[in-house]
């Protein structure tokens, strides 16, 4: 599936719950359901920084595609960044440089979020698009 494809099915997932404690139910319940990252991974490198809770994502790239792999200490933050990695892992660098990311918007999380949690949905993103970038240009080399 492409980004867009991956989005779309997102907005779709949430778009049948009308009552937001039922959207934070079904985030926090993505989060569970999140792959467990590795121990010896959640170190200060792969730390996000902008976030109140703690968040690591480790990116791997190989033949041309990244994977990343996820955990936080809070529930809707690791439903968050599974959100995220449900969209993002598994392209190539260029995809997810080139992705335009509505799909927080369409389902309404940016305007539900309190301003913590969305800075670090923010910053999420970015180090997500930053490790695109540098795998981009060893591409290119």
């Amino acid at each position: 599936m492409t980004i867009e494809e991956k989005q779309k099915e997102i907005v779709g997932d949430f778009e049948f719950l009308d009552d937001w404690m039922d959207k934070y139910e079904m985030i926090i319940q993505m989060g569970k359901e999140l792959p467990p990252m590795d121990e010896s991974d959640k170190i200060d490198q792969n730390l996000i920084k902008g976030c109140q809770s703690r968040v690591w994502i480790k990116s791997n790239y190989k033949d041309g595609i990244i994977t990343f792999s996820a955990d936080s200490d809070a529930l809707i933050t690791k439903g968050l960044v599974s959100l995220v990695l449900k969209v993002l892992s598994g392209h190539s660098p260029k995809e997810i440089m080139d992705a335009e990311l509505h799909f927080v918007n369409d389902i309404g999380l940016s305007s539900h979020l309190s301003p913590t949690r969305s800075n670090g949905l923010l910053s999420m993103l970015k180090q997500i698009k930053n490790y695109a970038i540098a795998y981009n240009s060893m591409e290119n080399k």
